[in-house]
């Protein structure tokens, strides 16, 4: 088996991909900010990498922020990745990202760019937005006595388990390049996603539909973020509101 560096591996998706890949067998190292014995700041670089890349075989490029940063941490990770001689990283995207004009999207579009571009083997998944970003985002609306919701806007969310499994297999081969997008198994308005959201958790509330304005948001209206040609994932949104922690009985 080999040696695998999980970037971000305290996350949620990188804790499933670290537990996944152990249990597969592999060595697993984690990296993120915190996590000792490779606490380290990717935006800063610095010999800590170095030293957490010594060895390494495979990478499993998932931490991100939304604050920024993220060119300037692959930029640095590429840097170690060549000087530690790995064969082969593997990063993880959005899907949408060269379709859909916003800002967090055009960085992790420029990341891919640089992946491509690091003379390393390499291969890039695209998902869908992971069920839990979807209920966040339901959740915060429904702290208000109507839930406002962008009008005329569908999503695909998939479970990150599903998503965790695809990446380690895609780790545990040879670099594949840029690989078929993966998506959960439904398209659904936001609205009927809200009403079930509304119905797990036992809340009233009324949906409402605002139009807003902007390029990023008709890209959304026009599906740019989804792919149900690539509808993969196996698990529903509701089944995933049945089954996390505190769910209703």
């Amino acid at each position: 088996m080999t040696t695998i560096l999980v970037t971000g591996g305290t996350g949620t998706l990188g804790r499933l991909v670290t537990r996944r890949l152990r249990a597969d067998g592999h060595e697993v190292r984690v990296l993120s900010r915190r996590s000792e014995p490779y606490a380290v700041d990717l935006r800063e670089g610095g010999p800590g990498l170095d030293a957490a890349l010594d060895g390494v075989d495979t990478v499993v490029h998932c931490a991100t922020s939304t604050r920024g940063g993220d060119e300037r941490a692959a930029r640095h990770l590429v840097g170690a990745a060549r000087r530690a001689g790995v064969r082969h990283l593997v990063y993880i995207s959005i899907v949408g990202v060269d379709r859909v004009p916003l800002g967090y999207y055009r960085t992790k579009l420029a990341v891919e760019r640089i992946v491509e571009e690091s003379g390393l083997g390499w291969t890039t998944l695209r998902t869908t937005q992971f069920h839990d970003l979807v209920l966040r985002v339901l959740e915060s609306a429904a702290r208000l006595p109507a839930m406002p919701l962008p009008a005329g806007v569908s999503d695909q969310p998939v479970e990150v388990g599903e998503v965790a499994e695809r990446l380690c297999a895609l780790a545990a081969g040879d670099p594949a390049g840029r690989v078929a997008d993966m998506g959960g198994p439904e398209v659904r308005s936001l609205p009927d996603l809200a009403r079930a959201y509304l119905r797990a958790s036992g809340r009233r509330r009324a949906v409402l539909n605002v139009p807003l304005t902007g390029g990023a948001y008709r890209a959304f209206r026009e599906g740019g973020h989804l792919t149900p040609e690539r509808a993969d994932g196996r698990i529903t949104f509701e089944e995933y509101l049945a089954n996390r922690p505190g769910a209703r009985a």
